[in-house]
Parts: structure tokens; C-alpha cells; sequence
């Protein structure tokens, strides 16, 4: 995202708009850091539905409000998915930062109606065919040899070694990629490149070596059909093809890894930092639970959701929206939403977070269930085979990733005693 900071931005608005006067400029080191802070502001300013500019100065409106962001979700003929939709496309160029985000594919993302309905279908009969028990006796797996790769050193860099690797393997388990081979090994790494590219990184090769491999995968899969997620939506009634299978799978993929990556490393941040967890977080299931839960409340690894677009001229909180403009879902902000947090007080027993969005584009069930399977047995083993592990850092030292959709941290350095095997 670009350099700018939070604050008002003076851009000359797009024609009528006024609204856009004063539209908050997303992205800078506040929101990199204090993300909590600007929502406050912005929603003191400008109310449930806030005008901002995204990359480039391109305007589009952030939606704050809990019951805003959940009408939005649950009114598909109003905010629509398919962002062809769009009335700023003449304005994007081509190289745009945010286009992997919003540029149109084929897959079940972007698709609405009984479309939406069929693909999304298939993805939710072939994970449901996952069993969770299963699941987390490989995500333990997983974990163990990558506790057994860095264990003996004493300390570690969690993200990169542990967090994103995970679920990553996980996820790929379960389409179907046989564990320990050279090209899985290279399909997590492209994948966390894809995803999340650090410097001197090509995030469009890799992407493409990603769908190449998929393809790959959908082909031996569909001669070779195995207990997996691949081969359920190659056998499905609904007749797939092979492309619009790539597509799904390749969201599928993206979706379970990232987020549960930054899912995963949030609540380790959270156990290892706040006080309240430290008196019985070694072995304290319970603790872990609630840290799960208070993080998908308060640091959401999905903070923002890019987007929504209106299907014809409309009201949101006040606001005229006008056909074609682009609606942000503010998750976070909504999370937060002191509407339904009187006194700023979060309870982390209550699941109604819109963390896995709403309505029917929602993260398909069971999706969720299994990221919680990954993300549960990745926290406990950990500090189980690890149980004085602490931070490496001071807490003040720990920086977030400068991404207004991502919330996650840059690393997550911890030391422990060696493990001896």
C-alpha cells in the first residue's frame, strides 16, 4: 500500500461525489499499526459508511458498521460480486496494485446467482467430506516435524517457520498433494510468495506455477481419484470442468492458508503477550480456545474485504450509493463496532464475528470448522512440545505487514528451551 497517512485527504472529489471531499486515504503507518484507532475516527466522522480513497486515489466507500457490513453481505440483488460492476474501470491502470484483488476471473469468487450456488455447492459437499478427526491428527503431524526442524536451536522466527508453513501443508493434504514430495514443498513455498511476496519475490510467476500445478493435480486426479477434496469436485453432479475446478481449488487453497496462517501467529502474539493467558496457557485448552476466539474479535487476519458493487443507485448509512461504486468491507471495524460492544468490552465467548464475512458469499461450511481444526492443533502442539516458549522480543518491537486487508505480523520471534530428541 502507499506511503500516505490516515489522515484527510484534500484530492479534488470525482464528479458527483461530494462525499469524496473528504474521503480517508487507506493505508499509512497508522493503519498499519493502530488500525483500531482510525476505524474510531472514521466512524466518528463520517459514520457507519466512510468515503475513502483506495491505491491511486481511486474512490470506493469502507463500510464500518456491524448491521451495515451484514446487510450488505445478505443482500446480494442490491451489492453484488461480479466486479465487471465496477464504474471507476476506466480510471484503473492496468499494473493497479490492488488488480489480483478485484480483477474479474472465472472462479467461484466473482460468480453470483444460481452460478454462485452450483460452484460454491461443489466446494461445500467436498469439504464436508473432510474428516476432522483426520485432520487433526495430520495438522499434529505437520506440526511435530516442524517443531523437529527448528526445536534443537533453542529459538526461531515463528512465521515463517512454523505459521504459514502449517496450514499450507494442511490445506494441500486435504486437495489431495502426496506430503514430503519436492513439488508440494514448491507449492507452499510459491504459495506463500503468491500470497504474500517479500522483496525480490515474483508474485505472478509464482501464482502461475501455482495454477499450473493445480491443473496438474485436477489431471491425476481425475484418473487417479483418491479420498480428497479434488477428487469430491471432479465427481460431483454439478459436472465441473477442469478450469473452473483450478479456479475453485486455487481459492479454496488461498483462503484456508493465509488467513490461518495469520490466524494462527495473532493468537500465539496474544497468548505470549497478554497476562491473562500466562497463568495456565501451558496445556490450557480453554485459554487457547478463548485467545482463538478474542483474536478472530480483535485482530482479525481478514481485516477488510474488497468488495461488494452496487447493482443500481442505493441508500447505506446515510449515504448515497451510487450504481457501480465499490463497497470495502470493513470486518474489523464491524468486529468492533461499539453498537454491539457497549463500554468497548469484547466478549470472547460469543462467535457472531463476521471474521468468515456473511451470507452467501460467506466462507462456505465447513470451512471455518476446518480452519479452526488447523489453527487449535497448530497453537496446542506447539505449546505442548514447547511449554516455556516466550517471546523473543520485546512486545513493542513486534510490527504488523503494511496491508489494509491482511492483519498480520511481520514476524514472530520466540526462544524456548532446546528440544532434545
Amino acid at each position: 500500500m502507499s506511503d500516505t497517512t490516515g489522515s484527510t485527504s484534500s484530492k479534488t472529489p470525482p464528479p458527483g461525489c461530494p462525499a469524496h471531499g473528504s474521503a480517508v486515504q487507506l493505508g499509512g503507518l497508522e493503519y498499519q499499526q493502530t488500525p483500531s484507532q482510525l476505524y474510531r475516527t472514521m466512524r466518528r466522522e463520517h459514520g457507519a459508511v466512510a468515503p475513502v480513497f483506495l491505491d491511486g486515489d481511486i474512490p470506493a466507500w469502507l463500510v464500518l458498521g456491524y448491521p451495515e457490513v451484514s446487510y450488505v453481505t445478505s443482500h446480494d440483488e442490491l451489492f453484488a460480486r461480479d466486479s465487471r460492476r465496477w464504474n471507476q474501470w476506466p480510471n484503473i491502470p492496468a499494473d493497479w496494485p490492488l488488480m489480483p484483488f478485484v480483477g474479474y476471473q472465472p472462479s467461484v469468487l466473482f460468480t453470483e446467482g444460481p452460478e454462485h450456488q452450483r460452484r460454491a455447492g461443489v466446494i461445500t459437499q467436498a469439504l464436508e467430506g473432510v474428516d476432522q478427526f483426520e485432520l487433526a491428527r495430520e495438522c499434529q503431524s505437520i506440526a511435530e516435524s516442524l517443531i523437529a526442524s527448528f526445536g534443537g536451536s533453542g529459538q526461531t522466527e515463528l512465521m515463517s517457520t512454523y505459521a504459514h508453513a502449517l496450514p499450507a501443508r494442511a490445506v494441500l493434504w486435504m486437495c489431495g498433494m502426496p506430503q514430503g514430495s519436492a513439488d508440494t514443498e514448491q507449492l507452499v513455498d510459491d504459495l506463500r510468495i503468491s500470497l504474500d511476496a517479500g522483496e525480490g519475490d515474483d508474485p505472478v510467476a509464482a501464482y502461475m506455477r501455482v495454477g499450473e500445478r493445480i491443473m496438474q493435480l485436477v489431471k491425476e486426479k481425475r484418473d487417479r481419484p483418491g479420498p480428497d477434496v479434488t477428487s469430491r469436485m471432479l465427481q460431483d453432479a454439478a459436472g465441473l470442468s477442469d478450469e473452473e475446478i483450478v479456479q475453485d481449488l486455487i481459492s479454496v487453497i488461498a483462503a484456508a492458508q493465509q488467513p490461518t496462517a495469520n490466524w494462527i501467529c495473532n493468537t500465539l502474539r496474544l497468548l505470549l503477550t497478554d497476562e491473562r493467558f500466562a497463568v495456565n496457557v501451558s496445556g490450557g485448552r480453554v485459554s487457547v480456545g478463548d485467545a482463538l476466539n478474542e483474536v478472530l474479535w480483535l485482530d482479525t487476519p481478514t481485516q477488510n474485504f474488497i468488495g461488494r458493487w452496487a447493482v443500481r443507485d442505493t441508500q447505506l448509512g446515510g449515504r448515497l450509493i451510487r450504481e457501480g461504486d465499490c463497497l470495502v468491507l470493513g470486518l474489523a471495524a464491524a468486529n468492533t463496532d461499539p453498537q454491539i460492544w457497549p463500554e468497548s468490552h469484547v466478549g470472547a465467548e460469543n462467535s457472531s464475528h463476521l471474521s468468515f464475512s456473511n451470507g452467501e458469499h460467506r466462507c462456505p461450511y465447513p470451512a471455518p470448522l476446518l480452519a479452526d481444526v488447523m489453527a487449535r492443533t497448530a497453537v496446542e502442539t506447539l505449546l505442548e512440545r514447547l511449554p516455556d516458549l516466550v517471546l523473543g522480543v520485546d512486545p513493542s518491537e513486534l510490527t504488523w505487514r503494511p496491508s489494509i486487508w491482511m492483519r498480520g505480523l511481520n514476524s514472530l520471534p520466540v526462544q524456548f528451551t532446546p528440544a532434545v530428541h
